[in-house]
Parts: structure tokens; sequence; C-alpha cells
């Protein structure tokens, strides 16, 4: 007789992990000025996601190795992620090997993290691999995150009407009164508090290095490298 074996058989789907990109420069140097990834704004959001059990992968505008600020290997930067990260043989691969941004479809991830430092500022700008990135990822539903100078990726896209992607939306970038405070004001290509707010964004922001998120629909961005926690917690909050 039919016992009911059948009935025990359990299906067992696996869930398939969040996937996040991480976006880092490949710039070294803004106008002579040595500059590249401010660690913490990558190492963070990385040991975060990994916590919550996404993969993570690493890109970048030229892929391969990437540069790393200096100075934010000085002791009152270099956090307990940074230092971690650095001994960190899979993450240090990743940053060693990262991917060429224009050879990866960013809107098949569940969210898209642009990470700063200044050498974010040269290579973020007029940059179809960047640019396309943030609109298809948008266009798909997924997320996009910025942080910091990693926000520059923002004022070259655009909304389906043409207007500029920022136009209405609450964001957070690093501040005009920050950039001056690191004396590099005449270095960058534009302020980039001042420009998001020419193209008619709602700019949030909280004192110099204190952190301030803004969350709007589908793109989230945080102010300075403080913020940097911050902005992963909400990432991970929104794919939650």
């Amino acid at each position: 007789s039919d016992d009911g074996d059948d009935d025990k058989v359990r299906t067992i789907t696996m869930v398939k992990p969040r996937q996040v990109l991480l976006v880092s420069t490949s710039s070294p140097s803004l106008k002579g000025h040595p500059t590249g990834l401010w660690l913490e704004e990558l190492a963070t959001p990385y040991y975060k996601f990994k916590d919550a059990g996404y993969d993570v992968a690493i890109a970048s505008p030229a892929g391969g190795p990437i540069p790393i600020d200096g100075a934010c290997m000085a002791e009152m930067f270099f956090t307990e992620e940074c230092k971690k990260f650095m001994h960190d043989g899979e993450a240090i691969g990743a940053l060693s090997h990262s991917m060429e941004l224009s050879s990866v479809d960013a809107a098949s991830y569940d969210a898209v993290f642009f990470c700063g430092g200044h050498g974010a500022v040269v290579d973020f700008i007029d940059n179809t691999a960047v640019k396309s990135a943030v609109e298809t990822s948008l266009a798909s539903d997924k997320l996009v995150a910025a942080v910091c100078h990693g926000v520059i990726a923002l004022p070259q896209c655009e909304k389906v009407d043409g207007e500029p992607l920022v136009k209405g939306l609450k964001v957070s970038a690093f501040t005009d009164v920050e950039e001056e405070m690191v004396q590099l004001t005449n270095m960058v290509p534009f302020l980039l508090e001042s420009k998001l707010r020419e193209q008619g964004a709602v700019f949030e922001s909280a004192d110099p290095w204190h952190p301030s998120v803004s969350v709007d629909g589908k793109l989230l961005t945080g102010q300075n490298p403080q913020s940097s926690g911050d902005l992963a917690d909400k990432v991970i909050e929104a794919l939650s």
C-alpha cells in the first residue's frame, strides 16, 4: 500500500545570496597630488556586506590593481576594518584584481556601491561605464549607493526624461566646507555639493566629518568616510 513516503520528500531550494558590486577609482593622482581609494569607504561596507552573507565583487574603471590613498593609512583614519582588510588575502586579492567596470553588467547585482577617495573625481566623471552602471541599475529597480567623493558618479546621470538624475532627490555627499578643510578646493573639477544643489538635489549634510546618509527610493548616499558604515547598513536594510 502507499504509505505516503512521497510526502516526506522535501525539495531544498538554495537561496542565492545577495550580490553587491563595490566600485572604486583606478586613479592614483589628481593633478599631480597623490590620491586613490579612501580605504575606509570600501573596507567598511565590504565587511558589512560579507557579514550579512552577501557575495561581494570589486570593480574599477580601469580594472586591475586599485591604488590606495596613502593619507588614509594615517593612524587616525586606519580603522579596524581597514587593518582587517589589509591582512585579508581574499580581500586584497579582489582589490588587486578588480574587474573592469565596462565589462560588468552592473544591473545584474542587487546593489552597486560607489566608494570615494579623491581618485574618484578623476575617473568617475565623464565616464560612460560609470554613468551606465548607475542608470541601468536604477532602471532595473536595483539599488545604487555612493559615499563621499563616490557621489561624483551621479551628476552625469539622467532620469528617463533627460533631467538630472538627482533633481528633487535627497542626496548626501562630501561638502564644500569639507573640501575646503582638506585644501583641495582648487584641485577638484567642481565642488560636489554645489553641483548637486545646482542640479536640483535636496542636499542633506551633517557637520564636517560627522555621518549623514540620505535615502530616496533606490538611491542611497553618504557624506564622508564616517558615513560608510551607516550607508552600508541602509543598503542591507533596503535589501532585507
